[in-house]
């Protein structure tokens, strides 16, 4: 079988399922596994990813308001690979291209490849995602295996009790201020936090730090979406927001790589909420590369 995977999360998940030898082609945003990095790369942004925050929003509207694709696919690449097998999702089209859109050109192949939209929004979503890669690569016990196996490390590292969890609020972009939504939540809780910004399976919501003030957090998880700890900890030293800046300095506030363990739907969620939980304890934990506190001018 030959597969192409338009988005990490998916790359993650065939490789997490033994299939990385089934991948033809992955996307310009592909970076783990280290074994899958040779492959072809089949999408592209204009965008230009090293900019502030704040550019990188600006120019996501800009080119959504004049009908322009966030992520595009090379047609004549995909076309070239002949995949059997397309792997997008429907979410959100600034983290991959429009499912619609992949639906349009696996039409226009000959053979047309199967297509399959990844829809997850909340922790039984992926774990369903991580199922139905398992019935399209025919590794359906090495999926149902995986999504327990998960289920399970996510049991131990749970926190019994609920009268005692911290108000954690989680931020996924400075500026603009979006405080992160769908599964989340579910790791905050996990990690035995309660996330007041947000809901399981809801949408990552723009706010203002005023309103971030007014809801009293005692801890902040800085998780920006496609950013490592380091590419946060600068885009919070270029942080001007006064508001944000005082609360900050005020309430405990750890960074921890949201690119690799929040913001994909993938099996590295896991590791995100013991980040979580390692940041709301204040100390690491037993294989866990620590969380590392935020610091503000």
């Amino acid at each position: 079988m030959r597969v192409v995977t338009l988005l990490p999360a998916a790359t993650e998940i065939v490789a997490a399922l033994g299939g990385a030898g089934y991948l033809v082609g992955i996307s310009h945003e592909c970076d783990y596994p280290a074994s899958v990095q040779h492959l072809p790369r089949v999408t592209q942004t204009p965008i230009d990813v090293e900019s502030r925050g704040r550019i990188i929003d600006a120019e996501v509207r800009r080119l959504r308001e004049a009908g322009r694709p966030v992520i595009a696919i090379d047609a004549q690449q995909l076309d070239s690979l002949k995949p059997d097998l397309i792997v997008t999702q429907g979410l959100c089209e600034v983290c991959a291209v429009s499912d619609g859109e992949v639906y349009r050109l696996a039409q226009s192949q000959r053979p047309a490849p199967r297509v399959l939209s990844l829809t997850a929004r909340d922790l039984s979503g992926i774990w369903s995602d991580i199922r139905a890669m398992g019935v399209a690569l025919d590794l359906t016990d090495e999926a149902e295996e995986l999504v327990l196996g998960l289920q399970s490390r996510l049991r131990r590292l749970r926190t019994a009790g609920e009268e005692s969890r911290p108000r954690v609020v989680c931020v996924e972009w400075l500026d603009p201020l979006y405080l992160a939504g769908h599964w989340v939540p579910e790791l905050v809780e996990v990690a035995g936090g309660h996330d007041i910004g947000a809901n399981p399976g809801s949408h990552s919501q723009r706010r203002e730090w005023e309103e971030v003030v007014e809801l009293r957090p005692e801890h902040i998880v800085i998780m920006l979406c496609g950013f490592g700890v380091e590419r946060a900890r600068a885009e919070l030293s270029s942080l001007e927001n006064v508001p944000a800046l005082d609360l900050i300095s005020r309430v405990p506030t750890w960074i921890i790589d949201g690119n690799s363990f929040t913001s994909r739907p993938g099996p590295r969620v896991v590791d995100g909420a013991a980040r979580i939980k390692s940041a709301i304890l204040g100390r690491p934990l037993p294989d866990v590369k620590p969380w590392q506190p935020a610091t503000v001018r």
